[in-house]
């Protein structure tokens, strides 16, 4: 039970309800429930049970986990998740295991090419002799 001001109680008390009293239809289905019977069926459809470790939340995990493995940068994976403490992001990467600090090279020698790499993922790195170096984690 949560306390709510007589304010607060006054403003819902002008809600328009339904014949039978409610507000909002109560045999109507969550957004959580529509994802947990979606979530069975394909479980039973597919016959991995592992599925239904799924929750929303998974993907919020997943998001992160993909963002830092792209950037390495902990403060933008904190910025994009809303997060004011560092350490409640640390917990989205610190099962994440990069095996290596590999990366694809490439040149852009005009601005097209440049623009190609950039579209394809490439970050850009320098320029050299009128070479504009990028890189892409492998």
């Amino acid at each position: 039970m949560i306390q709510i001001s007589a304010k607060l109680i006054a403003m819902l008390n002008t809600v328009p309800k339904r014949e039978d009293g409610y507000v909002f239809n109560p045999n109507r289905s969550t957004a959580e429930s529509v994802f947990q019977s979606q979530r069975n069926r394909l479980t039973k459809k597919l016959g991995n049970p592992r599925l239904k470790q799924l929750h929303f939340h998974t993907f919020r995990h997943y998001y992160a986990t993909m963002l830092y493995a792209k950037s390495l940068n902990i403060l933008k994976v904190q910025q994009n998740l809303g997060h004011r403490d560092l350490k409640n992001t640390q917990i989205y990467t610190h099962l994440v295991n990069f095996p290596s600090e590999e990366y694809d090279c490439q040149i852009g020698e005009t601005r097209e090419e440049a623009k190609r790499l950039i579209q394809a993922g490439y970050e850009y790195v320098c320029e050299v002799d009128g070479g504009k170096f990028f890189r892409k984690r492998k």
